[in-house]
């Protein structure tokens, strides 16, 4: 089920997995290989994993390795992804998809793991139930953006039929998310990211009706723009949706997590080294709170 140990080194590195893992990756994955009940373990979560491919929302429950520790434990789903990927692949082409736009949406993998280094000076996967999307072909990396097939929820779709469009709950959307390491929110990457988007959909899954594109993140949270300059990427990148609802219950962890990696970093000590930086921990220091924003805009024409 999984590749050779040569071509395990090639499928890692494909995916952008950090160069200081590879090596110990492709050891533990011959304990993987020869261990019986690892290579049980592993056959089950790949089934959990692929079954239903392409299924919007279809729920997936990976089990954990908890019988496992250290780094096996930490590592384990980079197994379950790669054993998983020619399922993937071959959805992939049968829906048509572009190879560079597959390589760039898988390489998330090494992006999670990245973020794990950073976090934890140590290798591991940060998030596997969020890399589910990608390799069961719900989500797809174009451009700047990444765009997942999904459907409006309760409260979202009630205020947007409420507002007068052609939607309601559990209605297609798309949900727009901004992958970290991948260079400025730029008003021309946003730009291109979206017109990516619409030809991407309309030619792969012409079936699925996509009205509106909603993003849900710290980023859309109206007070960044009482920090920052109006022409910032940031403010520009909010000015395009409008209001979808709005959240009560601070998420202060999300912003310090993304801006500097660790969501357990003391407030007091934030750097201050960028204008986002100091916005974030300016108002935090000042007793603020930072919560996350809802926002939608049109999708099937220009926003």
């Amino acid at each position: 089920m999984l590749p050779d140990t040569d071509d395990l080194a090639e499928v890692l590195l494909d995916l952008q997995v950090p160069h200081e893992d590879i090596n110990d990756l492709v050891r533990m994955g011959r304990r993987v290989t020869d261990d019986p009940e690892l290579r049980r373990f592993l056959e089950r979560s790949v089934d959990e994993l692929v079954r239903g491919m392409g299924e919007v929302g279809g729920p997936v429950d990976l089990p954990d390795l908890d019988w496992a520790a250290g780094p096996l434990q930490r590592c384990f789903p980079v197994y379950v992804f790669v054993a998983a990927l020619p399922s993937t692949r071959a959805y992939h082409r049968e829906r048509g998809v572009p190879a560079d736009v597959s390589r760039r949406t898988l390489a998330d993998l090494g992006r999670n793991m990245a973020v794990f280094r950073r976090r934890y000076g140590r290798a591991g996967v940060q998030a596997p139930w969020w890399l589910v999307h990608h390799f069961r072909g719900e989500l797809y990396q174009l451009g700047r953006l990444q765009f997942e097939r999904a459907r409006l929820g309760q409260r979202t779709g009630a205020r947007l039929a409420a507002a007068g469009l052609d939607v309601g709950p559990n209605s297609p959307c798309l949900n727009l998310h901004i992958p970290d390491f991948h260079g400025p929110l730029s008003p021309a990457a946003v730009d291109r990211s979206l017109a990516l988007a619409r030809e991407f959909f309309a030619r792969h899954f012409p079936e699925e009706r996509y009205r509106v594109a909603i993003c849900h993140s710290w980023l859309l949270d109206g007070q960044l723009a009482k920090y920052l300059p109006a022409d910032s990427n940031i403010v520009r990148f909010q000015g395009r949706f409008r209001v979808a609802r709005e959240d009560r219950e601070p998420a202060d962890a999300e912003p310090v997590q993304f801006v500097f990696g660790d969501p357990e970093l003391p407030i007091e000590s934030l750097p201050r080294r960028t204008a986002v930086e100091r916005a974030v921990g300016d108002h935090l220091r000042a007793g603020g709170h930072w919560y996350i924003g809802h926002g939608w805009l049109p999708f099937d024409r220009r926003a």
